[in-house]
């Protein structure tokens, strides 16, 4: 992994390594994420400990254990790090974007992180990719 890379997980992606089923990121990202390390961690937003929950608590993500449980577990990993979102410009920023970018509050709390924080955020949804090449944040595909 370069050292200058912040690597903010999206929601789904950070699910994924916790739950340990990298097989569904490409090699090339996940060769990335694996680099990973107490000098140079991961991310993951105070943002998708609260998706993580709702999910949960529509059973649209199953968990062998309580939510509660489950995040403190994910987010002890010595690799990750829990962003806050206590900086006001994240949340002008969510609500200012340049460009086009779709309504979803969440996506654009992550996306304002991102681009806020220097982050690249690592994400599978197309939306984000195609705000990426656009030019908007930096991504990485998985």
């Amino acid at each position: 992994m370069n050292v200058t890379d912040r690597l903010l997980l999206d929601t789904h992606v950070w699910v994924w390594l916790s739950l340990g089923t990298p097989g569904v990121i490409k090699p090339a990202p996940l060769k990335r994420l694996a680099a990973a390390d107490r000098n140079h961690p991961l991310h993951v937003s105070i943002l998708s400990v609260w998706e993580v929950a709702q999910l949960a608590a529509k059973a649209r993500l199953h968990l062998s254990m309580p939510t509660k449980t489950w995040v403190e577990r994910a987010l002890g990993h010595p690799a990750l790090r829990l962003v806050a979102l206590d900086r006001p410009a994240i949340a002008v920023e969510s609500n200012e974007l340049p460009g086009t970018f779709h309504a979803d509050p969440a996506d654009r709390l992550l996306v304002a992180t991102a681009r806020i924080g220097g982050y690249t955020l690592v994400t599978r949804d197309r939306k984000i990719l195609d705000y990426g090449k656009a030019g908007h944040v930096n991504v990485l595909g998985v």
